[in-house]
């Protein structure tokens, strides 16, 4: 059971996730996850991780939905893309799970920053448009669609963050276009996640409820957002960035201290 605050944080949490989805097309977990266990207070990082992946995973249908309606979801590449995911998030939610919880959101938060460096570093392409997949992209799409899929399941995240910049590389799409696309395979790898940390026990459902009432909410702003950052070069490439160094850096001053206690 949760308690009356532990509720409306997980509400106000939900709602940041959302618009992060909505805006960027990833952050759901890598925000879920730090706010589950350091604002809502939730005690074990492998049960935040699990709430966390069923919640993000329904929060990005939800969006996926609003941007499908604005035609910028380029269909070929994201479900390519996420099938090809679904097989490396299944082993590597397997392997996430054998990890120390503390070892896990440190790891996470160094991937962040490289992730974060690779988008400010493409912050001024402007993509092309109008992109379909073909033989020339294929082996791209599938080969970084494995790779990125295996750290999402590794991770307990929905992939986001690693999954615009890898459609971006694989496909020369815009941001825009790969912050829409990337939430079939944000969906499908959430999914992949959760029923493997469903399968142990580890999903507080009340939790991940809450998650997904606020997340609705914030999805929608988030999206009609990106719109108007999209127009502008680089604009939404810097704030992607912006969030995930700031999350990661506090991540990293959270979960460094006990780990270098530990250290004989």
């Amino acid at each position: 059971m949760i308690s009356a605050m532990q509720g409306v944080l997980g509400l106000a949490s939900g709602a940041l996730v959302g618009f992060s989805l909505g805006l960027v097309g990833g952050g759901g977990s890598i925000l879920a996850v730090p706010l589950m266990v350091y604002v809502v207070g939730v005690p074990d990082p492998h049960l935040a991780i699990g709430t966390s992946a069923i919640a993000v995973a329904t929060n990005a249908a939800i969006n996926l939905s609003i941007h499908a309606r604005g035609g910028t979801v380029r269909w070929g590449c994201a479900l390519t893309f996420a099938a090809a995911g679904i097989v490396g998030a299944f082993t590597g939610s397997i392997f996430g799970k054998m990890l120390d919880g503390q070892k896990l959101l440190a790891l996470f938060a160094l991937l962040m920053l490289v992730i974060a460096a690779l988008m400010l570093k493409t912050r001024a392409r402007v993509g092309l448009p109008d992109v379909r997949m073909d033989w020339s992209n294929m082996p791209a799409i599938v080969g970084l669609g494995l790779a990125t899929g295996t750290l999402s399941g590794f991770f307990g995240i929905g992939g986001g963050f690693l999954i615009v910049p890898a459609l971006m590389l694989a496909t020369g799409m815009s941001i825009l276009n790969a912050v829409s696309s990337s939430l079939v395979a944000v969906t499908a790898f959430g999914t992949t996640t959760a029923a493997s940390y469903a399968w142990s026990g580890l999903i507080s459902w009340e939790l991940a409820g809450l998650f997904i009432v606020g997340g609705i909410a914030g999805g929608l702003i988030g999206s009609r957002s990106a719109r108007h950052l999209a127009a502008r070069r680089g604009a939404l490439n810097i704030v992607f960035a912006a969030v995930i160094i700031a999350v990661a850096l506090y991540m990293l001053a959270r979960s460094l201290p006990p780990l270098l206690m530990h250290t004989p």
